[in-house]
């Protein structure tokens, strides 16, 4: 075994110190915001909260959940980020896959017209009107329909479809495989990284959503997500600077918390399930990303 020089051990000093500086500079927001939603909240008015609670209590995330509105609005994301990643994904890749293939004629003029969609847009009133149009208004249909298929992530997958041997395509057809079996049994299983990364945006996207929410379906209690009834209440703290969600439903109700300890427990609350999904996909996810990225 060689032997370390002087400047080995220096360099995996420094290497080791900037990695902890790097560690501690990525964690240290999100452990401050959980310290924070853990802490009481008029204790958290008067500073020094760190990265541990000073007064423990969980009244910020009783507060926050026991909303009457959350448990169905929970619901309603959980059934749109399943729903609409699954659609979305099949979708996605269904239309990189034709565009991908050497025997469709229109491939070149369908991509452009995905490609200049992402820079062109009808804008908000556009969209408005033509989700009024087609009966989206106050459905749940509008949550998955209108992004449906993502330009970026069809040219994400086809990226990484264009690494596949046409080969294994070919062998499939003289065996008497139809395209239909070729992308379900084929396509579909090769693709598993890039698959799981553009799930995970997708996902995302749906999880995080709240502005089509209060666009489209706020005027219906039983189609709001998550998202948009934690920006009602985060709105109404801030608007009272103090607030009690239940003072119309029970008078002798005293608790309250402060906007500032309720945004922490939010931020949480909306952040843990995709804290808790990526370190189930993150080594297929680091793949597909970097997949196609250079090419031979």
């Amino acid at each position: 075994m060689k032997k370390k020089t002087t400047g080995d051990l220096v360099f995996e000093v420094f290497n080791y110190l900037l990695m902890i500086i790097l560690a501690v500079v990525t964690l240290y927001p999100f452990l401050h915001v959980l310290a924070v939603s853990l802490n009481d909240p008029y204790d958290t008015v008067k500073g020094g909260i760190t990265i541990f609670p000073r007064k423990f209590t969980l009244i910020n995330y009783i507060e926050t959940l026991n909303y009457p509105q959350i448990p169905w609005a929970v619901l309603i994301t959980v059934l749109r980020t399943v729903i609409g990643t699954f659609v979305g994904v099949l979708s996605t890749a269904m239309v990189a896959y034709v565009i991908n293939r050497k025997d469709f004629i229109a491939r070149k003029p369908v991509a452009i017209m995905f490609i200049i969609t992402m820079y062109v847009g009808g804008g908000l009133i556009p969209d408005y009107m033509l989700i009024r149009g087609l009966g989206l208004m106050n459905n749940f249909l509008v949550y998955i329909l209108p992004g449906l298929i993502s330009p970026f992530n069809v040219i994400v997958i086809k990226s990484y479809m264009e690494g596949i041997p046409p080969d294994l395509e070919e062998s499939a057809m003289i065996d008497g495989a139809n395209d239909f079996l070729i992308f379900w049994k084929i396509i579909l299983p090769l693709c598993a990284p890039v698959i799981a990364t553009i799930s995970l945006f997708i996902a995302v996207g749906h999880w995080n959503s709240w502005f089509d929410t209060y666009l489209y379906c706020s005027s219906e209690p039983k189609l709001t997500t998550l998202q948009y009834e934690l920006q009602k209440i985060l709105s109404n703290a801030t608007a009272s600077s103090q607030v009690d969600y239940y003072s119309n439903l029970d008078p002798n109700r005293t608790m309250k918390v402060t906007p500032h300890s309720l945004r922490m427990a939010m931020t949480i609350i909306v952040t843990l399930p995709i804290l808790l999904v990526y370190p189930f996909i993150q080594r297929y996810f680091i793949h597909g990303m970097t997949i196609g990225a250079v090419k031979s």
